[in-house]
């Protein structure tokens, strides 16, 4: 019932909207996200009901924004990941959060809440979150293999030529780490070397696809005849309810546990726009329509809740609901040394293809 009267309130909300599309604003606020983020009627409903029109900027990395933001460019509300968010902090690029504002904090899931990385929410609004894990098609690849193998599945030589991996160091590196039982976080230039070596045998036994954001449909949809490869939870989540054959597996062997949050720069020109925003967003409405259209783990516990309640939009989607942190799960932490070492080895990888 409650989801039936969200859903009618929202449809007289964009009704109401069609009336008068001419808004007369009062501010604006300029956000830069990744691409395919939010969801655009939850930016409607902003704009209609605070009269602050929301100009938006996407990038495709972090590191992208990082040097967009370095060269003066003025946003004022950003969508980093929490390793990127540190770097922010350590350079004090970023201005606190006005929590007079941001009410709605308290009202925010707790796991995600208090990270190493920002440790009282000082400078930044948990966003969405999740972590890493294996897609497979359950009638191609055996689940029994997945489960017993861990991150060495995606070695295994049964499965040469349907295997995906994302054309990224940070995380290709972490699933080579994470199988060898080091920490993604590391800067020993063994440790890195030995995950280069799990990457070249990869790529010389496996007829290895790199990709990026193509992984989503390829193994929702089987559409370039692939069946196996890792990918991000929220993304995961999508691909579960388009393909009933596919399945999702987090390996004991620990994995990347991820918050991506709202900041504001330093720079900031319209910095009580950006609070106002912030706390919009996290607010349960906004957190429910925009969880359920993205498909990444809502920072609401009461969204969260819903959503995965009986017969709830993600009742069932094991690859929804992050499972509780492990000893062995990590968030990235910033490290220039790692970055380093690991994009140059990484270019070795993808060239030996």
């Amino acid at each position: 019932m409650k989801k039936f009267i969200k859903s009618l309130l929202a449809l007289l909300m964009i009704v109401g909207m069609s009336g008068c599309m001419n808004i007369d604003y009062i501010g604006k606020v300029y956000v830069y996200l990744p691409g395919e983020y939010i969801n655009q009627d939850i930016i409607d409903q902003f704009e209609y009901e605070y009269r602050i029109q929301v100009i938006m900027d996407n990038f495709g990395s972090n590191e992208e924004m990082y040097t967009k933001l370095l060269s003066g460019v003025s946003y004022d509300v950003i969508i980093p990941s929490d390793y990127m968010i540190e770097r922010l902090i350590n350079e004090e690029m970023l201005q606190p959060i006005d929590k007079n504002t941001v009410t709605n904090l308290s009202y925010l899931y707790e796991g995600v809440l208090n990270k190493n990385y920002d440790m009282d929410n000082t400078y930044s609004v948990p966003y969405f979150w999740g972590n890493v894990g294996i897609v497979y098609d359950e009638t191609v690849v055996d689940e029994e293999d997945v489960v017993s193998q861990g991150w060495e599945v995606l070695r295994n030589p049964k499965y040469s030529g349907i295997l995906y991996m994302y054309d990224s160091a940070r995380d290709s590196f972490m699933v080579a780490l994470k199988a060898l039982g080091y920490s993604m976080n590391t800067d020993d230039e063994e440790e890195l070397n030995d995950a280069y070596e799990w990457l070249i045998e990869q790529n010389e036994t496996m007829e290895v696809a790199y990709a990026t954001d193509e992984i989503i449909d390829g193994l929702a949809y089987a559409t370039e005849g692939k069946y196996l490869g890792y990918i991000y939870s929220g993304d995961a989540a999508y691909i579960l309810s388009e393909n009933e054959n596919a399945r999702f597996y987090a390996p004991p062997e620990g994995t990347n546990y991820f918050v991506d949050a709202m900041v504001i720069p330093k720079n900031a020109k319209n910095v009580e726009n950006a609070n106002t925003f912030i706390n919009y967003i996290i607010d349960y409405d906004s957190q429910y329509d925009n969880s359920t259209y993205v498909g990444y783990c809502t920072v609401s516990w009461e969204a969260l809740r819903e959503l995965t309640a009986e017969d709830g939009e993600f009742d069932g989607n094991e690859a929804y609901l992050p499972r509780e942190i492990t000893s062995v799960d990590e968030t990235f932490h910033s490290s220039e040394k790692n970055r380093l070492i690991t994009s140059e080895l990484w270019n070795r990888v993808v060239m030996h293809n």
